[in-house]
């Protein structure tokens, strides 16, 4: 039996693509379905180089270059991108190492055209948004009572490559998850996912903040009532006996009490919970996730958080990188709010100029992703063009950074000066403190201090900063 010829006609059959290149990313193989996928014909691509071929791919967002780099197979990644007929074209690829040994000669990828699939689903997703939102409401709830899936958190990161990664890991598990995430990262995005990719997903979600409560109604949420137990009390169910077989959310599980952080450890131990006031247990099923947006080392040192509990909560642990972390995902979640901006507003804005693209690469944002999505939203009210520019984001205050307040508690009062050296003495600080926050760019410190780049150029070579 020919077994290489059996092989050839597999291949031949399929309505998958197939590259193979070598270590110096040669191409050595193309099929039919690359030719038909890709717009570029096979007797053209074999002999050269893969970044001739597709001159938009470089070398940061290459599976092919990754994968003859690190030895690792990339499997199921979804990318997007023009090919060369100009058509947007979304694939699915899996990149495999060709070793011998230790050794990398060389890598192949497999891919399948997934454009029409996508597009339907933004046509279904835009069909259900029409449906559902109906009165002006801008949420759309599954029947379980949450509103985000896995499909929902936006990034092509490597460290978002990894949270989602994990994320699918753990989901069909019961361990206990601590979640730390700084504000605005998307802490309840990603246990919803948790819960929607879960065995217990078909049971309601269950979430409290536990910071917005006092302690004594907290607990009484959390375990429930009996009647009698205090003046007004009702026998009612608490969070865990509505969150049997499914999943309760703590978030800011550090603003709770050390005496009912005791109680919440018990119940991860047994399983077992008794309403306030009851003398009676009942035996409860739920998975905890535990969040908080502060760092959960300085939590430890401060004792605002138990040990024995967060230990137990920590069997698995999720840390969601902040958008500076990740600053390759700025475009896509910046043209992600836009396309649902111009949903809302009715407009049909395309993107970000270079400018606004810069200036949001050197930001920090401290508030994260929720933060871009709120200059976004700001810009979105202000522009009327096909780009968002600079003046459209001047309403917001990202762009208005006071610097007086830190200038005044450096003051010169006192020093020996008059009135033109102290002036020129105030104003060289406000121009350093600019340009410490701004990493000394100058493009963004011109902006903040709102005067144009060269005056700010010219300023700089005066008082020789």
């Amino acid at each position: 039996m020919d077994y290489k010829r059996i092989l050839e006609l597999m291949i031949e059959h399929l309505d998958e693509g197939i590259i193979v290149v070598d270590s110096e990313l040669e191409i050595l193989y193309f099929n039919e379905p690359s030719t038909n996928i890709t717009g570029f014909d096979s007797d053209k691509a074999i002999g050269k180089n893969l970044f001739q071929v597709f001159p938009n791919i470089s070398k940061d967002n290459s599976t092919f270059w990754n994968v003859i780099n690190t030895g690792e197979p990339i499997i199921e990644h979804v990318q997007r991108y023009i090919n060369c007929e100009g058509r947007d074209v979304t694939i699915v690829t899996s990149t495999i190492p060709i070793t011998n040994g230790n050794r990398v000669y060389g890598a192949m990828e497999i891919f399948k055209d997934v454009t029409q699939v996508m597009e339907l689903s933004e046509k279904v997703i835009m069909l259900q948004e029409t449906l559902y939102n109906r009165g002006g409401k801008e949420k759309v709830f599954l029947a379980n009572g949450t509103q985000y899936t896995l499909g929902d958190i936006i990034g092509e990161s490597l460290p978002m490559k990894e949270l989602k990664s994990k994320i699918c890991k753990v989901a069909f598990s019961n361990s206990p998850i601590f979640v730390y995430g700084e504000t605005g990262t998307g802490k309840e995005l990603v246990v919803q996912s948790i819960h929607n990719l879960s065995h217990r997903r078909d049971k309601p979600f269950i979430a409290q903040n536990c910071g917005a409560l006092p302690e004594s109604l907290l607990e009484s949420i959390l375990f429930g009532t009996v009647q009698g137990s205090f003046t007004g009390a009702k026998d009612k169910e608490g969070l865990f006996e509505l969150a049997d077989g499914s999943t309760l959310f703590l978030d800011e599980i550090n603003s709770m009490s050390l005496d009912l952080q005791s109680k919440l450890l018990r119940v991860i131990e047994d399983g077992v919970i008794r309403r306030v006031g009851d003398i009676r247990t009942k035996l409860v099923d739920v998975r905890i996730i535990a969040a908080t947006n502060i760092e959960p080392k300085k939590l430890l040192e401060e004792g605002k958080l138990r040990e024995d509990l967060y230990y137990r909560l920590n069997v698995i642990y999720l840390h969601i990188p902040p958008l500076k972390e990740r600053r390759e995902d700025i475009p896509i979640l910046a043209d992600h709010f836009i396309k649902y901006s111009n949903r809302r507003m009715g407009k049909s804005v395309k993107g970000l100029d270079k400018e606004v693209i810069e200036y949001f690469y050197n930001n920090d944002w401290p508030g994260n992703v929720r933060e871009l999505q709120n200059i976004i939203e700001s810009a979105m009210n202000f522009v009327e063009g096909e780009y968002i520019t600079m003046k459209d984001l001047q309403s917001y205050n990202l762009l208005n950074m006071d610097y007086s307040k830190e200038c005044f508690e450096e003051s010169i009062v006192g020093e020996d000066l008059n009135l033109k050296e102290a002036v020129e003495e105030y104003e060289k600080k406000l121009i350093k403190i600019a340009l410490e926050k701004a990493n000394n760019n100058c493009a963004k410190a011109a902006r903040a201090l709102k005067i144009p780049k060269q005056t700010l150029h010219g300023k700089i070579k005066r008082y020789g900063l």
